[in-house]
């Protein structure tokens, strides 16, 4: 789309905004209502896809069922030309994601702040039971005022949409993906609440909680490691408020919060004084049905009560025995005991076995059980320090990887794997990962490009940008003509700042009258208003001589800065013309494509940034100039011809010179009439 273009006859493109797997969105103009709104705009090649299509209408469904002021209204819903659009609250500031990377770390007070105005937000969707399904920094914008409001509701579904919430299908992004959707369960209220609970973490703690190398690994994370501790990185953070990010991702949904509402209530109290001593929470025991190993310490005493069982006679036995106390009737005694009871002989014969087999086992269990260690927090300590404490801990170190770090210095540890504080065998290895300070992002070369989107980029990534405007007859308005810092320069964002010089394009003037200035009056006034001038002479008894007889355009015309304007001096009252010859020349002006900003680079690699024009200066010597002043000044930006008049004295010759930025590229000092 165009900038420029009127859409329905009542949003004027201004330029774009950014791009998406779905739709673009630019920046607009109610012509109607005189503001300015963003369009979202569907992709062509998408506009013929039944699902994007539905998806398109359903953003459009349920954001225009939500009103709040911490969601991104939307105003109008149309078509044209085949092409489906939504125009929306035009919202000037960044997302969350990249106001995280700016403000890190952000105060408690502005966190909870900024997570109340979200939790506001998704209130409402729930409590008209439209779920978001794809909460994350990225499509929660934050204005200038500091206010968070919600956009993309392109996979909301209503909790009734069955049919578009499929089992096997993981709609969202996987950083922030519950536990259940990464199982490719049906989302719930709770798994927006699970969303939430990594949002929150991210802005205490600059980061996801976890990372992987493929989309897949990062979802088994979800729903097979613990969210780490806040704490661990922040250890100023209250433990309330910890709990408030524990128990929004709690792994089973039933231990999660059970509404946004309460989500809200337990983090609006979780800085006050009374909450100070709060324990650490733990969700409820996954009390299922699943199998259990019971403790030997349980198995050591159902051995004592079985051999206790088998080692005491029976009452009445005892009794009997007591009343023989013969040696004749003893052995009788025994032998119908024996007779008597041959299968309870056998049976205690064999649990004695089965005792021995079981106190065996026990004691194996206990001799050859591994041995176990946590892994130590080394985050920050310098790699052979981290090296010492884990080897001291009875682990091994693994591969050593290098990784940039805006947060930790040079040389230092970044994170490992296993994380901090999971229970390992002893001489289980662990990798480490050491910053090499911050990363240097390479410079572009964004002469010609859009102002709006370099600096969006820009800042994004950390730069801070300056804006300085000038007009240009050749570079359009709102692109870039220079900048400060070379193309290909390596550099850290968040330590540079960048000056872009951007056109504000051509300005009309109004021409004033120049008849009877002097030549170097008139020079003045074009150079004043980025004007081009070029002479003519004639003869005239009227006008003194080096004086504007007339001009073209005349008095009040209307011209674009960079046009040229034509004088006639006068040469004064008419003489012989056969004693003065008069003739052209014509000159070719080569443009120098080659001319730099005049920046040093950094690298040698680094590509330099091209003139998109020459400044071209004409120097001319014949009866009406002389080579000390300029006959002509004109800006080129490709091979220009000149024609160059000359009014010499019959016999005589003329010269010229041409300087192109500065620098004498042509001249001839003995120019005749052929």
């Amino acid at each position: 789309m165009r900038a420029g273009y009127t859409l329905s006859g009542r949003y004027r493109i201004i330029r774009a905004l950014g791009e998406g797997g779905m739709a673009n969105v630019y920046l607009a103009h109610d012509l109607i209502l005189d503001r300015d709104v963003s369009v979202k705009l569907l992709r062509l090649d998408l506009r013929d896809d039944p699902n994007t299509m539905r998806r398109f209408q359903r953003e459009a469904l349920a954001a225009t069922e939500l009103v709040h002021d911490n969601i991104v209204q939307v105003y109008d819903v149309g078509e044209e030309n085949g092409m489906q659009y939504l125009v929306m609250e035009y919202v000037k500031g960044t997302d969350l994601k990249a106001y995280i990377k700016a403000h890190f770390p952000i105060p408690y007070r502005e966190v909870i702040q900024i997570m109340e105005q979200i939790l506001s937000a998704v209130r409402l969707a729930h409590e008209h039971n439209i779920i978001h399904r794809d909460l994350k920094p990225q499509n929660i914008l934050i204005d200038q005022n500091r206010v968070a409001k919600i956009t993309d509701f392109g996979i909301a579904v209503t909790l009734s949409e069955h049919s578009l919430t499929q089992t096997n299908t993981v709609l969202g992004s996987v950083h922030y993906l519950s536990p259940e959707q990464a199982r490719g369960g049906m989302a719930t209220k709770q798994s927006d609440i699970y969303s939430l609970g990594i949002i929150l973490y991210e802005m205490l703690t600059g980061t996801v909680p976890f990372e992987g190398e493929t989309a897949v690994s990062i979802a088994l994370k979800h729903f097979q490691s613990d969210v780490p501790a806040v704490r661990d990185t922040d250890p100023r953070i209250p433990q309330a408020l910890e709990n408030v990010v524990f128990k929004a991702t709690a792994k089973r949904p039933q231990n999660r919060y059970a509404s946004v509402a309460d989500m809200a209530a337990d983090l609006r109290t979780s800085l006050s004084p009374k909450r100070a001593g709060e324990e650490r929470f733990t969700p409820e025991a996954d009390d299922d049905g699943e199998t259990k190993v019971l403790p030997l310490s349980s198995l050591g005493h159902l051995s004592d009560a079985t051999a206790h069982a088998q080692t005491t006679p029976e009452p009445a036995a005892a009794a009997k025995a007591s009343e023989q106390s013969t040696e004749e009737t003893a052995p009788k005694a025994r032998l119908s005991y024996k007779q008597r009871h041959p299968r309870r002989r056998k049976f205690m014969l064999m649990g004695l076995i089965i005792l021995m087999l079981l106190i065996g086992a026990g004691l194996g269990v206990a001799l050859f059980q591994p041995r176990m260690t946590n892994v130590p927090n080394v985050v920050g300590q310098r790699q052979a320090k981290a090296q010492s404490t884990l080897v001291a801990t009875h682990l091994k170190v693994g591969e050593i990887h290098k990784t940039a770090s805006a947060k930790v210095k040079r040389h230092r540890v970044v994170r490992t794997e296993p994380r901090s504080g999971t229970e390992l065998q002893r001489n289980s290895v662990i990798d480490l990962w050491i910053s090499t300070g911050p990363k240097r992002y390479r410079l572009g070369d964004y002469q010609g490009d859009s102002y709006s989107s370099v600096a969006a980029k820009l800042e994004a990534l950390g730069f801070t940008v300056h804006r300085e405007s000038v007009h240009s007859t050749s570079v359009p308005a709102g692109r870039i003509i220079q900048q400060s810092v070379s193309a290909g320069h390596k550099v850290i964002p968040k330590d540079t700042a960048i000056t872009l010089t951007v056109s504000t394009g051509t300005q009309t003037v109004t021409l004033s009258d120049l008849t009877d200035k002097t030549k170097s009056q008139a020079q003045d006034y074009a150079a004043s208003h980025n004007l081009n001038l070029a002479f003519t002479y004639a003869y005239s008894s009227d006008v003194a001589k080096g004086k504007v007889m007339r001009q073209s355009p005349g008095e009040g015309a209307v011209v674009q800065e960079g046009d040229e304007i034509t004088l006639t001096m006068s040469r004064g009252p008419e003489s012989d013309s056969s004693e003065t010859d008069q003739f052209s020349v014509k000159v070719k002006i080569p443009f120098d494509s080659s001319a730099t900003s005049g920046s040093d680079t950094e690298d040698d690699d680094s590509s330099s940034s091209a003139a998109s024009e020459n400044l071209v200066q004409i120097y001319l010597r014949d009866q009406d100039h002389q080579l000390s002043s300029v006959y002509k000044q004109m800006t080129i930006t490709n091979d220009t011809t000149v024609s160059l008049p000359f009014t010499v004295a019959h016999g005589k010759s003329g010269a010229y010179k041409i300087v192109r930025n500065g620098e004498v590229i042509g001249e001839d000092s003995h120019v005749t009439k052929n």
